[in-house]
């Protein structure tokens, strides 16, 4: 069942326009040189770009259209096997997926390439599939990484090869990792090709992943601000350039991006990846009647048949996040999960997200029983996940239930306990990345550990706190909110009237009356 498309707002829609008259059907260009028929060799090169915009239905459309044209084309089977791998960033792919891939490459060798090139493609690609149900998801991911590295070395002018690389390295990279090592490889060899083919798909794709981390986004303006010209055709180009909005805390482009996005597809992956985005920026903009208008949307699907993690991420997320954002600590409290036979129990990483949001909502409404309820939940969900070797959604749950524990000690008056167990936490979060499928934690753990703060009248270091948080998300309304009122009570005129002045200018668009904005312009008004 396919979401009620939202309005576009009319500057998007000019922009859009702009983009040319051809953009229904535009996605970029691609060059990819295969033995194909020379009939097919146009479309082939279609099907890439918008198997780079991670298009995956029409893609695969594509490339099935190729093969029954070209029977002797195996490049097509190749890329059928590469859609069916799905968004990486989403992995691991369904055990179906899998298994239909490793049929794909298995109809492709028996086709037989007709270049030694070729054969390399479907060989890199053969160790993602090979024995999927015996060797464990990593390690054949890791097994593709290296065949790709070896197949750009072998083919240094393949410029194809070099970019599915790069995205092989964005993909494995370590989120423990905050030299963003692989991350910047990726990048040195997509700037390259970037400079070369300034119309690749692909290349503005996977930037915006390379420098989708708060301490090098700025780096990802440039592919973030083209990509969507680039490919306008493709719902995913759409929304993409938000990941780097988002670091930077440019909500209206945000919400610019991820409404296009979510209008352009009927696929409910990518709609609702948008709008968890999309009602995430109107919140920082304390635009809560937007917002509660994609709450709405969502709560009133029939079903969701598109059964992934990413899919329930949003499903638990986007009501989660309209009762923290505002503060509404008792109806986060009483917060249900879709249901509609949506298979929670397969996705604990998700389910997580709203057990979390009910968890703080319980424990800062002082119902400290139900929080801990919720973070005993929290722990078996981390536990489930443990023991499927999801190591960093582990991790992430385990944070949540730290953060919830902490704000249960809290609840129950054990005021020192609360503050360590909550600045543990937010060290722990501080080591980690967050996923791409989230916008931002659901509340970040350092602006939680300044609140608690600002609550126990500590406002000198929950100042500090309030600082430090904002300059990893950048912009967000509770911290900006936040810091004005600790700088205030701490007795800093000039501090508190700066992240005032910000707030203020952020929430020019409100279409909610937040106390925090007024209390921003009363003390703007002194």
């Amino acid at each position: 069942m396919q979401l009620r498309k939202l309005a576009l707002l009319p500057a998007l829609v000019l922009a859009l326009a702009a983009a040319g008259a051809t953009a229904d059907d535009k996605v970029g260009t691609v060059r990819f040189e295969t033995s194909c028929s020379p009939a097919v060799q146009a479309e082939f090169e279609r099907a890439v770009a918008m198997l780079h915009s991670f298009w995956f239905s029409a893609s695969t459309d594509a490339f099935v259209a190729i093969a029954q044209k070209d029977p002797g084309c195996a490049m097509a089977q190749w890329g059928v096997a590469m859609n069916l791998l799905g968004n990486p960033f989403g992995w691991p792919p369904a055990p179906k997926a899998l298994g239909d891939g490793a049929a794909a490459i298995a109809r492709a060798k028996t086709v037989g390439a007709r270049t030694q090139r070729e054969r390399d493609y479907i060989a890199a690609l053969e160790t993602f599939y090979r024995d999927a149900d015996k060797v464990e998801h990593r390690t054949r991911a890791l097994a593709y990484r290296q065949g790709m590295e070896q197949l750009a070395a072998r083919y240094p002018n393949d410029r194809e090869a070099s970019i599915f690389y790069a995205l092989a390295l964005n993909a494995t990279s370590s989120p423990m990792d905050k030299t963003y090592a692989d991350q910047l490889k990726a990048a040195a060899i997509l700037e390259k090709v970037f400079a070369e083919q300034p119309q690749h798909p692909g290349v503005a794709h996977y930037l915006i992943h390379s420098y989708d981390y708060p301490p090098i986004a700025e780096k990802g303006l440039g592919a973030a601000r083209r990509y969507a010209s680039i490919a306008p055709a493709a719902p995913h180009a759409l929304h993409m350039p938000s990941h780097i909005f988002t670091r930077r805390g440019y909500w209206q482009e945000s919400i610019d991006a991820n409404r296009a996005s979510s209008n352009a597809t009927g696929n409910q992956f990518d709609q609702l990846h948008a709008l968890d985005y999309l009602v995430y920026a109107h919140l920082q903009m304390a635009q809560d009647g937007s917002a509660k208008r994609v709450v709405d949307h969502v709560s009133d699907l029939p079903k969701v048949t598109f059964e992934h993690f990413v899919t329930g991420f949003a499903l638990a997320t986007i009501p989660s996040r309209y009762a923290l954002e505002r503060g509404r600590w008792a109806d986060a409290a009483k917060l249900e999960l879709f249901g509609k036979e949506f298979p929670w129990a397969r996705f604990p990483q998700s389910e997580a997200q709203l057990v979390f949001a009910r968890a703080l909502g319980a424990a800062r409404s002082g119902d400290a029983v139900a929080a801990r309820r919720d973070a005993d939940r929290l722990g078996v969900l981390r536990d489930t996940l443990a023991t499927a070797k999801v190591g960093y959604w582990a991790e992430q749950v385990d944070i949540q239930r730290q953060i919830a524990l902490a704000w249960v000690a809290r609840a129950e008056r054990r005021n020192d306990e609360a503050v360590a167990l909550l600045r543990a936490a937010a060290e722990r979060e501080d080591a980690t990345e967050k996923h791409p499928v989230t916008p931002g934690p659901l509340a970040p753990a350092r602006e939680l550990l300044a609140e608690m703060l600002l609550e126990a009248n500590e406002p000198v270091k929950a100042l500090q706190e309030f600082e430090s948080s904002m300059r990893v998300e950048p912009n967000r309304f509770r911290g900006l909110a936040g810091a004005a009122r600790a700088a205030e009570l701490a007795g800093d005129r000039t501090k508190a009237r700066s992240y005032a002045a910000q707030l203020a200018a952020l929430g020019e668009k409100a279409d909610s009356e937040r106390p925090e904005l007024a209390r921003a312009k009363a003390l703007l008004e002194k």
